[in-house]
């Protein structure tokens, strides 16, 4: 609410069926509406809706919304399931409506800098990803237990409510993942039984790659290395800057980006949103979506099987 109001582009409303937070809401800030029930929506001429319920819920959510030509954006991840995934995919065509899924780090100005560097191809062919990232949950989401992050089939885990950015941000510089193979345990947060810490390797086709994570450490730190032939790039969500080097034993080269106020990146992305309904492309597109949440089941099966799991097969160039 509060961030597509600051776009200053957006008349919103709030669809709640809590009545008391549904009445908070609406108080806190200037709404054109407030609804008990999406039927209830579904009777006003709204052109664009946030699916901000819980995961489970999203796919259907979306697919009615695009049934009344409404575009979606669907917070992350898309599902936690591929059910219903072709309905809306066939929904969203055959409807002519933009649907996008809500991964944000794909609005940090640092690391769409480094995309766009190791797209162009500044530092040669990508050969290898290394994610170590963490932080520590009750400091930075106290209310960890009493939400769905404690539930896994409700989208909770650290596998589906937080890895997945990082799934999504390394799928966004390098491609899709076309196989893997992941650990994943409960080591330290108190009051939940879901996994805290995880840590795998995979492919992006040809370019190998290690993801390190965990909730409970000290720090609050998301670093992505990108190694290259002919230089390495690296982003630093903590320091707000991404890096380069090319060659040994130089130094670094940064470039900061302008600090990032608390709403920062959720208003961009709404910006973003905004945009694509007039033809811009989505930040992160339904098909990129849909890519991350195969990439977070084959996780969570890779997991449980202690196995390698190959999505795609690899291209031979």
């Amino acid at each position: 609410m509060r961030c597509f109001l600051a776009t200053g582009r957006a008349a919103v409303a709030i669809c709640e069926i809590d009545q008391r937070r549904r009445r908070e809401v609406a108080e806190r800030y200037r709404l054109t509406g407030s609804f008990a029930s999406l039927d209830d929506a579904l009777g006003q001429p709204f052109a664009a809706a946030v699916v901000a319920t819980p995961a489970p819920s999203h796919v259907p959510l979306a697919t009615r919304l695009a049934e009344a030509g409404i575009h979606p954006l669907i917070e992350k991840p898309l599902s936690t399931s591929l059910d219903g995934v072709d309905r809306l995919l066939d929904t969203v065509r055959e409807r002519g409506v933009t649907a996008a899924v809500a991964y944000v780090y794909r609005a940090h100005p640092a690391l769409a800098a480094m995309r766009r560097a190791i797209v162009e191809g500044r530092f040669g062919r990508p050969l290898q990803l290394v994610v170590v990232a963490g932080q520590h949950f009750p400091t930075y989401r106290p209310a960890y237990r009493e939400t769905y992050f404690a539930d896994r089939t409700a989208g909770g885990g650290a596998i589906q409510d937080a890895l997945t950015h990082v799934l999504n941000a390394g799928e966004w510089l390098l491609g899709p993942i076309t196989s893997m193979s992941f650990d994943a345990a409960h080591r330290a947060l108190a009051g939940v039984e879901v996994e805290d810490t995880v840590q795998g390797i995979a492919r992006h086709g040809k370019v190998l790659a290690t993801y390190v994570f965990n909730l409970h450490q000290a720090p609050f730190e998301l670093t992505l290395t990108v190694v290259c032939e002919r230089g390495t790039a690296r982003f630093e969500y903590h320091r707000q800057l991404w890096s380069w080097m090319t060659e040994p034993g130089s130094e670094w080269t940064r470039e900061a980006t302008e600090p990032l106020e608390r709403d920062t990146l959720f208003i961009t992305q709404a910006n973003a949103f905004l945009d694509a309904l007039g033809g811009a492309s989505p930040l992160c597109p339904l098909d990129e979506g849909l890519a991350t949440l195969r990439a977070n089941l084959a996780v969570l099966r890779s997991v449980e099987e202690h196995s390698w799991i190959t999505l795609a097969k690899e291209p031979e160039a």
